[in-house]
This record gives C-alpha cells, structure tokens and sequence, in this order.
C-alpha cells in the first residue's frame, strides 16, 4: 500500500516509519485559513485541506490503493486557539503563558483512501500539558537553542522542553504532531490493513 504524508513535519515522518510505514512525503500549500476558531474543528478544518490538496493532484495517476494522511496541529490556552510562533518574541509570550500551568494540544488528522473509491476520515485528538515553572532566562535560552518557529505553541515536547513537562493526560504522540495509534486504527477501518 502507498502511503503519502501531506506535510513535511520530519516529527511526523518519523512517527509513521516508527510504526513500519514507508510514507512518501508531498507537503501540501494550502493557505491556513478556517471559518471555525474552535481548536478541535480549526484543526480538522486545515487536516482536511492539506489532505485533499495532495489527493485532488493524484486522482487520475493512482495505480494502487493509496492513503493520504493530513494533519494540523495546534495549543489552546484560556480558549485562545496558538498555532507557529510568527516572531522570537511571540514564542517567549507562549512559553511564559504555559509556565506554571496546564493548556491543551490538539491535532486534527485526515485519512483518505484512494483506490477503485474514494472514502475519508476526519478526526481531531486532545492531550492536556503540564508545565513546571519557568524562568525568564530558561524561555529565552530555550528559544534561543531549539528552533521553536516550527512548532505549534513554540516547543517540541520530545527535546529539551521536556525538562519543563511536570505531566500529561493523554497521547504523547499527540503533542508530538501525530496520535499515531488513532492514524493506525483509521487505516485499518478503510483498508483491509491485517
């Protein structure tokens, strides 16, 4: 079975060969846009873009059952929906935000299946993030070291940001960027995946 990744999270990537696929990753360019400002629908609206673009540029070439996975991941805190940090600054605002404090990750994950039909499932995950105390010099040494412009809510759970993680209620690999057994189970349910 082919299996394609619609973004190009290595995160991502590495969760699904984690789990013995093989995916060939083909980002979509859609435009991150939603009419909703709920998280779990914000990131079920954007899966499901970056899903379909990739899929509308493979009808007509698809010679075997093919998958497409799409995935949007974001923080919510206080109700306010955060996504990638726009500037060093904005990412020391998040972290000083979460300092002492508990806020959600969401990620919204699109499953398609291309083959004699074409059939989808949309769904959205939720784990809930404990952070100790930070300091004022830890935030900045940390944006300053690992690159949080790339990351909803300006951290990556699995490198150092770990230090700050007193717990979690929830998928790991949710706030990794991809609840990698829910994406399995949906495979399994449009494919005849043993």
């Amino acid at each position: 079975m082919r299996i394609i990744l619609a973004s190009a999270s290595p995160r991502r990537l590495e969760l699904l060969r984690m789990i013995g696929f093989k995916p060939e990753v083909r980002p979509s360019r859609v435009e991150e846009m939603t009419i909703s400002d709920l998280p779990e629908e914000m990131v079920c609206e954007l899966a499901e873009k970056k899903a379909h673009a990739v899929v509308e540029t493979l009808i007509g070439e698809v010679k075997q059952e093919t998958i497409v996975i799409g995935a949007d991941t974001l923080v919510s805190l206080d109700g306010r929906a955060l996504g990638k940090p726009q500037t060093k600054a904005e990412a020391i605002d998040m972290l000083h935000a979460y300092s002492n404090r508990a806020h959600f990750v969401w990620t919204g994950v699109s499953v398609w299946r291309l083959g004699e039909n074409l059939e989808h499932m949309t769904f959205s995950e939720k784990t809930k993030v404990y952070v100790y105390p930070m300091t004022d010099v830890e935030i900045e040494r940390y944006v300053a070291e690992n690159h949080p412009m790339d990351k909803a809510g300006a951290y990556g759970i699995q490198g150092s940001f770990s230090a700050f993680v007193s717990g979690i209620e929830g998928d790991y690999f949710n706030v990794v960027g991809l609840p990698i057994g829910h994406v399995y189970q949906a495979i399994k349910k449009l494919t005849n995946l043993k």
